[in-house]
């Protein structure tokens, strides 16, 4: 597996020669260790090596997917970052998305708990409603960071056998499914374990419709926060100011390191917002061009970083909710929403 780790490093550094059209990228059945692997695929699924071998005959590896990985838009400032998702565009298309799925929204938030505005800003950072869900063959991707990406090559792996669980299940064709370069599908941007475990069907038509179906990809999105611990009425985060060095080093080390608000005000964190003594947070540090920023961020902000690990994923989607809400509700003026 190294010397195909290797091989695809140099794919990706050489020059390509001038051809007609984009590269696609070298077959995966061309390179060492591609029996091994599709081997290991048919006896952890059991299924028939000759299919297996006949539908990876047709994967390329993506030097462009190990690239983008690598340069991803969470390794920006926050500055930065913020306006990729967060900008006018994004808070009138959430208006619109959700003026015409109104009740579906409603609906998943008497089910789910999840607020209508939260659904909605995730749909918009991930896809902008829809309207851009990823262009790449998620077969193609999915084995690439499998086969060529060492840090996360077991995840990808992982995700590449649900993948294959997956369109077998729904009875679609593998080489078909496009997606993102990390291999998310769909309005919400699923990974295919995801797909599997939280995809529902909320209209009731028989069919989990995550493409095609803002109906279902509603209520999936939902399903996934309350699974991972949202809290109805609960609140995300609120900026402070840190004190003291070594409180600031006590930053961005996840929820288990949470504290209450009594012990971070103990420590030299302050905000204007009051808040219960007893409520549990974590401090998150971003980094902008002109210096850090702070916040205090509690059950509901974590819960958000379990769709996308990034603490800036996390505020963007807040702050572009609450822009969507504040905006619908000014345009709904004294008529019902």
């Amino acid at each position: 597996m190294r010397a195909l780790f290797v091989m695809l490093l140099l794919a990706v550094s050489l020059p390509v020669a001038a051809r007609r059209g984009p590269d696609p990228g070298p077959l995966f059945a061309a390179q060492p260790g591609y029996e091994r692997f599709v081997q290991g695929l048919a006896d952890t699924l059991s299924l028939d090596r000759q299919q297996l071998d006949h539908l990876f005959r047709q994967v390329h590896i993506k030097p462009q997917i190990l690239r983008a990985i690598s340069l991803p838009a969470e390794a920006r400032p926050w500055d930065q970052y913020r306006p990729l998702f967060f900008n006018e565009a994004r808070i009138q298309g959430g208006v619109a998305f959700w003026e015409g799925h109104a009740d579906a929204l409603a609906r998943a938030r008497e089910t789910y708990g999840v607020p209508e505005a939260v659904i909605v800003a995730i749909l918009g950072v991930e896809t902008q409603y829809g309207r851009n869900m990823g262009g790449w063959r998620v077969l193609d991707a999915l084995t690439t960071l499998a086969v060529a990406y060492p840090p996360r090559a077991d995840y990808f792996r992982r995700e590449l056998t649900e993948f294959l669980l997956f369109t077998r299940e729904q009875g679609v064709d593998a080489l078909t499914v496009k997606g993102s370069y990390a291999g998310a599908m769909g309005l919400g941007q699923f990974m295919p374990s995801s797909c599997r475990k939280y995809g529902v069907d909320f209209d009731g038509d028989g069919h989990a419709d995550l493409w095609r179906n803002p109906v279902d990809a509603i209520g999936s999105v939902a399903h996934y926060l309350q699974a991972f611990g949202w809290q109805p009425g609960g609140r995300v985060v609120v900026p402070v100011e840190v004190a003291g060095e070594a409180t600031r080093e006590l930053a961005n080390t996840g929820w288990s390191t949470r504290k209450t608000v009594a012990e971070w005000r103990r420590l030299g964190v302050n905000q204007a917002t009051p808040l219960p003594e007893d409520e549990q947070a974590m401090l998150v540090r971003l980094d902008t061009t002109s210096g850090p920023e702070f916040w205090l961020a509690f059950q509901n902000y974590y819960v958000i970083t379990r769709y996308n690990r990034s603490f800036q994923y996390a505020l963007a989607v807040y702050q572009l909710a609450s822009a969507i809400a504040a905006s619908r509700f000014t345009a709904c003026g004294a008529d019902p929403c």
